[in-house]
């Protein structure tokens, strides 16, 4: 379950910049009854020819980010985070993912690192249509062999103490007429910055704390596997990158391939 790691343009100078732009314009004055036409010579030393707004610029980028971004929520919207993609949609949701990354530009998380302080959630994983809690790792399977129903998946980052903790909501069957088990998983990691927009997350800890019925009981701290005794394919540690970052949308690719859109709760 440690597996789940759901779990800013240089500007243009030219030489112009550097010496006064001169633009002479000849005018010609009102002709008295009696004198001949004389020209006045004007000139407008420094006054620049007019360009295009640079506000308006900025907001035709906006909107096209907005329009990028409900494209996205729209490819991913009814795939139940992932668990009901079908090949096609894994595409279309890919394909949308990658035009609002091109249009976002790269990611540099050494300079808007506060942008990923919160609580957010995961509406999107690519790794979920495996229909594996794991993901693209090793992980229980959903309503196969155990009657697990995944619920919300939330990741907590706090910048200041680097914690990075995956929150997933679980509901567990229970023989008839008993009811469903209700309880949240929160596998806790530490978190570092690797480069510009990678990030190495390592587990420490997987919590569970009942609710519902069961919800006045203590949270539980699950053992963790003796790092002997666990799989070369689950090392407690993965890196991801993130791709698209603002205010309220996040996206991450990790490290093996899984496509990760979350949105701020």
């Amino acid at each position: 379950m440690a597996s789940l790691n759901l779990l800013p343009h240089p500007p243009l100078f030219s030489s112009f910049l550097h010496r006064p732009h001169c633009n002479t314009h000849l005018l010609l004055t009102p002709k008295p009854s009696q004198r001949r036409p004389s020209l006045v010579v004007k000139s407008t030393v420094g006054v620049a020819d007019p360009s295009p707004s640079s506000s308006s610029y900025a907001g035709d980028t906006s909107d096209s980010i907005s329009s990028l971004k409900l494209n996205l929520l729209s490819a991913v919207s009814g795939l139940n985070r992932g668990l009901a993609a079908s090949e096609d949609d894994l595409r279309k949701a890919d394909d949308a993912a990658k035009e609002l990354e091109a249009a976002g530009g790269l990611v540099d998380l050494s300079l808007g690192l506060d942008n990923l302080q919160g609580r957010w959630k995961l509406i999107y994983s690519s790794a979920f249509s495996s229909r594996t809690l794991g993901g693209s790792r090793p992980g229980p399977p959903i309503g196969r062999l155990l009657p697990i129903t995944l619920g919300q998946v939330f990741q907590r980052i706090d910048i200041l103490s680097k914690d990075f903790d995956n929150i997933v909501e679980l509901q567990l069957g229970a023989p008839w007429p008993l009811p469903p088990l209700e309880a949240t998983a929160t596998l806790a990691h530490k978190f570092e910055l690797i480069g510009s927009s990678k990030i190495k997350i390592v587990f420490e800890k997987t919590t569970v704390k009942t609710a519902g019925n069961l919800s006045q009981l203590p949270p539980l701290e699950v053992p963790r596997i003796p790092d002997a005794l666990r799989p070369p394919s689950n090392t407690g540690s993965g890196e991801f990158e993130v791709t698209y970052l603002d205010s309220d949308t996040r996206i991450t690719r990790g490290d093996r391939g899984e496509l990760r859109v979350f949105v701020i709760a």
